[in-house]
């Protein structure tokens, strides 16, 4: 069994709670954006998709508007939220309702870095696909809100000698095309998109992350409510490390981008150990050294 590390239902709580405050989406917005281009790129068009778990609308958005796909089912993880024009389904990133070789393409922006099982997931989706068919996603990174946790961890050591969990681990890119190649996919991709956001103050941060639904939702947070003092040292600190010469302060944002393939016959194979028909030391112009020899000798 994978730790337990986000309480799923502290996570739909808090998306409910963004739906009900005016949300903020400009990060999201731009992740449908760069996954619309992305799929652009791929230059074919895909009958049946799914949407897992992306908190808005926004990318379901931008596949209808590319023409590229013919079909699209929203796996939505809120029950009680109305979805536009798309096919809904209501479910758990971790649990996936599709069959076997079903779909053609699945999408994901910045919702499965909050999975306790993110290779499961991973296995279900490429079960899920069709042969050739298409996994792309954008997780949130590890340096993610680096300035926070950073603040937060020197406030609490300060007020309350001691650190408790408040901003989630998030992927490591580094792990995410061995994890794609553990689920069975061809051809994986990762590559990483870095954004620096400036707020007034660190309170603003605070609340665009409310409005993001992306407030604290680890098993292991502390209940109690924060404490004042701990509070307004942890934005002193912030400001302090943190502010540009404005007063303005900085915030990062790393979102992760993953791709890979269900396996087919028609995609490009790795050639076999030995298969290679002309030697490097011929193509570089140079003499190849037998091992156990040293050069210049």
């Amino acid at each position: 069994m994978p730790p337990i590390v986000f309480d799923r239902a502290a996570v739909r709580r808090n998306l409910r709670r963004a739906q009900k405050l005016r949300p903020a989406t400009f990060l999201i917005d731009r992740a449908a954006e760069e996954l619309g281009e992305r799929l652009g790129a791929v230059l074919r068009k895909f009958e049946r998709a799914v949407d897992l778990a992306s908190p808005t609308d926004a990318v379901r958005q931008v596949l209808r508007e590319s023409g590229l796909v013919s079909s699209i089912v929203a796996l939505d993880e809120i029950a009680d939220r109305g979805m536009g024009d798309a096919l809904r389904i209501v479910g758990d990133a971790e649990a996936l309702p599709f069959r076997e070789n079903s779909l053609d393409l699945v999408v994901s922006a910045l919702a499965l870095q909050l999975v306790n099982d993110l290779p499961g997931t991973f296995i279900q989706v490429c079960r899920a696909l069709k042969p050739d068919g298409l996994f792309l996603a954008a997780l949130l990174g590890g340096d993610t809100l680096v300035e926070l946790r950073q603040a937060f961890a020197a406030a609490e050591t300060e007020v309350e000698h001691g650190v408790s969990p408040r901003v989630a681990p998030v992927s490591d890119v580094r792990a995410g095309g061995m994890l794609l190649q553990r689920a069975g996919f061809a051809l994986p991709v990762v590559d990483v998109e870095k954004l620096t956001v400036r707020y007034d103050s660190p309170f603003a941060l605070l609340r665009d992350l409310r409005r993001m639904g992306a407030a604290n939702a680890l098993t292991e947070r502390r209940r109690a409510p924060l404490r004042r003092a701990t509070l307004m040292r942890m934005t002193q600190i912030y400001v302090e490390r943190f502010a540009d010469a404005d007063g303005r302060v900085r915030a990062t944002f790393e979102i992760v981008w993953l791709s890979g393939w269900k396996p087919h016959s028609s995609q490009q194979q790795p050639l076999r150990p030995g298969s290679a028909n002309a030697r490097l030391a011929d193509a570089l112009g140079t003499r190849e050294i037998p091992a156990g020899d040293k050069a210049g000798g």
